[in-house]
């Protein structure tokens, strides 16, 4: 207890314990703060794996419909409605 008396006496003790508490809850860098940010990167690296993932799966599907020509077709008139000039087509919507 002495001990603590003594440093609270100090000067040197008393702006150690001034900046500690002004880095920890004052600062613009404060615990709080880097505290969010460390959970905003682990969130930010979650998605980059995610969508890594997902553009090695992209890209293997590109390859797929690159290196054949009736998937390419099938693909084609599926995603984008595309057809023949002698076709008519016809779109059913489900309610």
């Amino acid at each position: 207890m002495k001990q603590l008396l003594k440093l609270g006496g100090n000067f040197y003790g008393l702006a150690t314990v001034f900046f500690l508490a002004w880095m920890m809850f004052i600062d613009s860098n404060n615990i709080i703060n880097q505290f969010k940010l460390s959970q905003k990167l682990n969130k930010l690296e979650d998605q980059k794996e995610f969508f890594q993932e997902r553009k090695v799966k992209i890209m293997a599907e590109r390859q797929e419909l690159m290196s054949n020509p009736e998937l390419l077709e099938k693909f084609a008139r599926e995603k984008y409605l595309m057809k023949k000039e002698t076709e008519d087509l016809y779109v059913v919507v489900k309610k």
